[in-house]
């Protein structure tokens, strides 16, 4: 239940506090003064759109903050406390602010949380009625939720289904589409790949390939030079037998260490540096050995080398268009193999694909039925509801009824097949739902778009609000101005349908019309200042000899006037009699 609510910088609101009971509040006030402030204030504390256009002219921010009473155990109050609210005794506080400049934040049981969060728990706390919402329920698309929404599990559950596979039906066929259409470019793209796959094949390049086949032409290329240049190091390592007495590091190194040898004994500091001289030695001729082996084993054969250079030009020209290296043009192939594999297997997709459209097909047909089924029973019984409440609000040869209807296709492969017929369909289903009216015995059903009056439509939307709040569990119902275009017999049953509905739940209504405000458990009244802003002490109760006065000047414009307080009088009087 909705306790409180503080709006401070906001539209005509400077700062008031709005205090509501349980059972049936009304909100009045003359027109401009902010009374559906109250409306739009709600809106945003359930995370509605915020339009920095509400902010009170030179206020920084416009601030609501509302206290809700939740059950514990409510759906709202485990999601609350799952985004880290505080219940404070089963009091949620919920605060919205907007910044002048656009900037939104919001805050649940003193923790801030996303606006989105407040929005989803709005369907659980709180539901708002108003006279945007009777235009929506002209829309036949609103009419089919409002529909579905009251068949509760009988509708929803088979919607679900029906929607699954809705949706898996439209991706289904969206790929068969694509890939017919695109058969030309695929065949086109499968030839390309194929010859790239051909051509690489009969290359057979190896990892690393490339890098190998440029190291070995840089080598028999230079092989001359090579040789040359390792004989001549091997020689002055280890001498050259052609000149026996030429100096060379192996023989003087071994005559140094020999030399060291003789004397090591006297000085253990002179045979550590004999040790090394002989380790020297050994490198020195190992050294020498390896290039002696690297002289005579250096292959200097210019048909290797052509050969080499050819293999590289058959690798340069993979590289040239399949990839940087013999690694990517590998990598390139391997790609390429996995998606001509998918493009040789498309007429394999397609054929299953069409088989599974079709079963698809066949399954919205029977989920479609199962849906007709549910909406055509619960339309006629929130139909009779409707008629019921009509009676209710002075319309009592009124009748309510719903039109569930399919529309036939002439091309059978565009719709599905519903009781025999080919049918549109849509994500809801194969159902057009439209809410008709009678509104005098004799008269043909029409939309009630075209069939009822302005005070008529009234009537029948409020109807329907009730009808359908009454299968929404939601505690609290905000009503703005639903009674517009309803007056003297008709306005005294919206009221007393109202207080009905309080008996059972929160209701708080805005509203111009004293015959439904003396129906009101309790009655505020928003008034401005001079100034022309709503002040903490612009929302009043009203009661007793203040609200005879504020009834008057609902009747008559005029408070003092004695007709419209006995007029007043007798309206409170009569709304005590039925009990409420």
């Amino acid at each position: 239940m909705l306790e409180e609510m503080r709006i401070r910088s906001l539209g005509v609101i400077d700062d008031a506090v709005v205090e509501l009971s349980p059972g049936f509040t009304a909100v009045t006030g003359e027109t401009g003064a902010g009374k559906t402030m109250v409306v739009t204030s709600l809106g945003l504390l359930l995370g509605g759109r915020a339009d920095p256009a509400l902010v009170r002219v030179g206020a920084k921010a416009a601030v609501v903050e509302g206290r809700i009473t939740v059950d514990h155990t409510s759906p709202a109050a485990l999601r609350a406390e799952e985004a880290g609210a505080e219940l404070d005794d089963g009091t949620l506080l919920i605060s919205r602010t907007l910044s002048a400049e656009g900037r939104s934040r919001a805050h649940l049981g003193g923790r801030s949380v996303p606006v989105g969060l407040l929005a989803e728990l709005a369907d659980d706390l709180v539901a708002v009625h108003g006279q945007t919402d009777q235009q929506g329920l002209l829309r036949p698309a609103r009419q089919r939720q409002a529909l579905d929404r009251y068949a509760g599990d009988a509708v929803s559950v088979p919607l679900a289904k029906y929607g699954g596979a809705y949706r898996r039906l439209r991706a289904v066929v969206a790929e068969l589409e694509e890939l017919t259409t695109r058969a030309r470019e695929r065949a086109q793209e499968a030839d390309l790949l194929r010859f790239g796959l051909d051509e690489i094949a009969a290359t057979a390049p190896l990892p690393g390939e490339d890098a190998e086949l440029a190291a070995e032409a840089e080598r028999l290329g230079h092989a001359e030079a090579l040789a040359s240049a390792a004989t001549a190091a091997h020689a002055a390592l280890a001498g050259n037998p052609e000149d026996p007495e030429a100096f060379d590091a192996t023989s003087l190194v071994a005559g140094a260490h020999r030399t060291l040898e003789s004397v090591r004994s006297h000085d253990p500091a002179l045979a550590s540096l004999a040790e090394r001289l002989g380790e020297l030695g050994i490198l020195l001729a190992d050294v020498a050995g390896e290039l002696a082996g690297y002289a005579s084993d250096l292959d200097a054969d210019p048909r290797r080398l052509a050969a080499v250079e050819e293999r590289r030009a058959a690798l340069t020209h993979l590289t040239r268009k399949y990839g940087a290296d013999i690694a990517a043009v590998l990598a390139w192939a391997e790609e390429s193999a996995a998606r001509l594999g998918e493009l040789e297997g498309d007429d394999d997709r397609i054929g299953e694909l069409t088989t599974e459209r079709d079963a698809l097909r066949a399954e919205l047909g029977e989920l479609a039925q199962a849906l007709t089924d549910a909406r055509t029973e619960a339309a006629k019984r929130f139909a009779d509801a409707v008629t019921a409440e009509l009676a209710s609000l002075a319309m009592p040869h009124a009748r309510v009824t719903f039109s569930v209807r399919q529309t036939e296709v002439d091309r059978p492969e565009t719709g599905i097949e519903v009781a025999g017929r080919a049918v549109a369909y849509g994500p809801h289903g194969a159902d057009d739902v439209e809410l008709l009216l009678a509104p005098h015995p004799g008269a043909q059903p029409r939309p009630i778009a075209k069939g009822a009056s302005g005070g008529e439509l009234s009537r029948v939307m409020l109807a329907v609000e009730v009808v359908f709040a009454g299968s929404d569990p939601v505690p609290t119902y905000l009503f703005d101005e639903v009674d517009a275009g309803v007056g003297g017999k008709a306005a005294v049953e919206v009221g007393r349908r109202l207080a009905k509905l309080a008996r059972t739940a929160q209701v708080v209504v805005v509203t111009h019309l004293p015959q439904v405000a003396a129906f009101a458990d309790r009655h505020l009244v928003v008034e401005k200042t001079h100034e022309g802003s709503v002040t903490r002490s612009g929302v009043q109760a009203m009661e007793g000899e203040d609200r005879v006065r504020e009834l008057s000047r609902m009747l008559a414009g005029q408070e003092d006037s004695q007709l419209a307080r006995a007029h007043a009088e007798e309206l409170l009087a009569a709304a005590r009699d039925t009990g409420r």
